[in-house]
């Protein structure tokens, strides 16, 4: 399961890391991660945000209502990657920001910045290996990181007996993520049959997130919504993840169920099942790709 509990899509969204503290999203999340639970879904990953750890803690104290949720902390990027948190910002108020907020660049950043989710408490390790759709950035595809600094990370995490979950749109960048050791693909829109190949090789397993791309794919036809700069990459990567899931299911890739909420709206994750019968998937393998393969 592939969320993110502390946001969900809206007009002003890109306003918010401006408006709101901690505090903010923090309040709000609650509401995202009872919706979850009502929706069904008693255990996600959180692959990214900024109060997502704090969430996870609050809900196994019993203090709040929700899923159990294996945390990611913060995602992991590359200067001016997908996750980089200064995307779109004056580098006169941000600067740039480094392993601490979760932004690498060679091998040394790459160790630093997972022992630093593993002291702020992260369950599992997120990385954009390949550019994004809603980061605010021209490129949603292109590779992110140098496969040895992947590899860095992988290792890295598996010492803290964590694994890596793998962000990707384009093809290269999945490719060097698989060969570098991640458990799995996120999205993986423009996957081709080589990656699929050595998906299977390593037994990598493919989150599709559909329900995510078609989200996106409408609402980058209302003006306003996205920055223009994002427009043209929902419209383009988000209805081709559907046709992904279909060719990677009938090439006997392994697939795990996740929805990518937050993108999309929290509580309507199980929309993510319909899209994969009608992928070609039956009803049951959908429901065991979210309980025991998802497990």
């Amino acid at each position: 399961m592939h969320t993110h509990l502390s946001g969900e899509s809206n007009p002003k969204r890109y306003m918010e890391r401006f408006t709101m503290d901690l505090d903010d999203y923090a309040y709000r999340s609650i509401q995202f991660a009872e919706r979850t639970l009502m929706a069904g879904f008693t255990t996600v990953r959180d692959l990214g945000g900024p109060v997502n750890t704090s969430l996870r803690d609050a809900i196994n104290k019993q203090y709040l209502i929700g899923p159990r949720i294996y945390s990611a902390g913060k995602s992991l990027a590359t200067t001016g990657g997908h996750a980089d948190p200064t995307n779109g910002m004056r580098f006169e108020l941000m600067g740039n920001p480094g392993p601490a907020e979760g932004v690498v660049n060679g091998i040394s950043d790459a160790r630093k910045a997972v022992r630093q989710q593993y002291k702020n408490g992260a369950d599992l390790i997120k990385i954009t290996a390949t550019g994004g759709v809603l980061s605010v950035a021209k490129s949603g595809e292109n590779p992110q990181f140098k496969e040895e600094e992947i590899q860095a990370i992988v290792e890295t995490a598996a010492d803290y007996n964590m694994h890596v979950a793998a962000h990707a749109h384009g093809a290269e960048g999945m490719k060097r993520a698989v060969r570098a050791g991640v458990r799995s693909i996120e999205h993986g829109t423009l996957m081709d049959e080589e990656t699929m190949g050595l998906m299977k090789k390593y037994g990598t397993y493919y989150v599709p997130t559909i329900s995510a791309g078609e989200f996106v794919a409408e609402k980058a036809k209302l003006d306003g919504y996205y920055p223009e700069i994002i427009r043209p990459k929902a419209a383009k990567i988000g209805p081709q993840i559907k046709n992904t899931f279909q060719r990677a299911y009938k090439a006997g890739v392994k697939i795990a169920f996740g929805t990518d909420s937050g993108v999309s709206y929290h509580g309507e994750n199980g929309k993510e099942f319909l899209h994969m019968v009608e992928g070609g998937m039956t009803p049951m393998e959908a429901i065991l790709s979210a309980t025991k393969i998802g497990a």
